[in-house]
């Protein structure tokens, strides 16, 4: 890993790391099992902006400048393709998933998936969600710990099979829970992680094998979705209200509505980008809660201010401290470490250096959420800073930006409120984990080690 220089033409160039293929594994080992100790090596040794050959990806500049940051966001986005540089998640999502889309394909599926994330469809998914949190929460009992991940992941994943598959209670709806639960804990260790980072590893060698079993897994939930695929196109009207209604009464420029396959796949996105990442974000929100007291009693205060059991959705998610608290949470322990890369289709002159054809850029949310410049104290969990100023979309970037902004966004901040809001006027918690907790890699996501422990008062 080095910076980029200046040749002798007083041209920028960049100047690639002729690390030997051992150091490289060595550096792929680390950034594995060590992310923010290795990230924050290199920052201050380099600065927030440098190129790195990790062996795995194609050579890449990592930033973590809001400027550099700006500059991407705002570039042409035919400049780039995106969905070259998210080959790891294409095990789990499939080749045509949004993820890794390009070009007018890109474009056209963005256009489609989005209005149900927004406005008054996603407004009407209020009391569902409201709904699920309460059904799941009585499930605890006083003076018994519970886990918050585990919790939170029953809760979001209930919610995307209501509000995208508009499936209830049922033998398909347990099966689906069952089964996605398990592939996601195919990669809930740092090591087991390898297997997405490394095509070579990916072999089928039978059951007992990691990514055999995996697989399986996988065939297990291709199932279940193909049936429900059909199932729904023989009954069209049966839930008109939920996202992959829409799906199949979508149609193209000709007139041609989405395969199966490409049905399978963006089911599969919603899955697996919609639910596992509010439920991490939703562990933390309530670690850092119960870890900071003082951010417990002014968040009360202001839930205590309204009737939140029977207030409009749309109020509660415009209380401006747990809007604070939620940005606060998705700051310092972003979810994800690093946007969506970008890759050069044609060579590009960036922040004054000129970059050959594929080079691949990748923002740092970490890095960048932790800039002192930017946020003052950034291992303090403050969420008066949102209250202070507004922070530009190339200084808090937990969900990308530009055109490949998270299309769920809106519906994963609205959840997150709402789930809050619903347990912490119920329920009065206790943080067993009284400890510092730093992020661990779960699958290509960071989440908190042990899941954060809580006890019911």
């Amino acid at each position: 890993m080095i910076t980029l220089q200046e040749n002798s033409a007083n041209e920028a160039a960049v100047k690639l790391p002729d690390g030997s293929s051992s150091f490289k594994w060595l550096q792929i080992i680390k950034i594995i099992l060590r992310p923010i100790e290795t990230l924050q090596e290199i920052e201050q040794r380099y600065g927030d902006i440098f190129t790195s050959d990790l062996g795995v990806f194609p050579k890449q500049i990592i930033v973590s400048n809001p400027q550099a940051i700006q500059e991407l966001f705002t570039a042409d986005a035919q400049l780039f393709e995106s969905g070259s540089g998210n080959f790891v998640v294409q095990p789990l999502v499939g080749a045509n998933s949004l993820i890794l889309l390009d070009g007018d394909r890109h474009l056209q599926q963005r256009k489609l998936l989005m209005p149900p994330f927004h406005g008054e469809r996603m407004r009407a998914y209020g009391q569902v969600i409201r709904d699920i949190t309460g059904q799941v929460t009585s499930r605890w009992a006083i003076g018994k710990q519970f886990t918050a991940r585990t919790c939170m992941q029953d809760i979001s994943l209930q919610v995307i099979l209501r509000t995208v598959f508009g499936l209830q209670e049922g033998e398909r709806y347990q099966q689906i829970k069952q089964v996605l639960v398990e592939m996601l804990d195919s990669f809930n260790t740092p090591i087991s992680v390898v297997f997405l980072f490394f095509k070579s590893l990916q072999r089928d060698l039978g059951p007992w094998t990691p990514w055999g079993r995996f697989i399986r897994r996988r065939q297990q939930l291709d199932e279940l979705l193909y049936q429900e695929i059909r199932e729904r196109r023989q009954q069209p009207e049966a839930n008109s209200e939920d996202i992959l209604s829409l799906l199949l009464s979508a149609r193209d420029e000709n007139g041609q509505p989405m395969t199966d396959v490409e049905l399978r796949d963006e089911l599969m996105t919603m899955l697996f980008a919609g639910h596992e990442t509010t439920a991490i974000a939703l562990s933390w929100a309530l670690y850092w809660i119960h870890y900071v007291p003082e951010v417990r009693e002014k968040l009360l205060q202001e839930l205590n201010s309204i009737d939140v059991a029977n207030a409009d959705p749309t109020a509660i998610t415009q209380l401006p401290y747990l809007n604070a608290v939620c940005s606060e949470t998705l700051r310092i322990t972003p979810v994800a470490f690093f946007t969506f890369p970008r890759v050069l289709k044609q060579p590009m002159k960036f922040m004054g250096y000129n970059l050959p054809k594929g080079m691949m850029i990748s923002p740092c949310v970490y890095l960048t959420h932790h800039h002192p410049d930017i946020y003052p104290e950034p291992e303090r969990f403050k969420p008066e800073r949102f209250l202070e100023r507004q922070f530009s979309p190339y200084e808090f970037i937990p969900f990308g930006g530009g055109n490949r902004r998270c299309l769920g966004m809106a519906f994963a901040l609205f959840e997150m409120k709402l789930v809050l809001a619903t347990i912490l006027s119920q329920y009065s918690l206790e943080l067993l984990d009284k400890v510092p907790l730093k992020p661990v890699r779960r699958g290509i996501v960071f989440a908190p080690p042990g899941g954060v422990r809580l006890m019911v008062h």
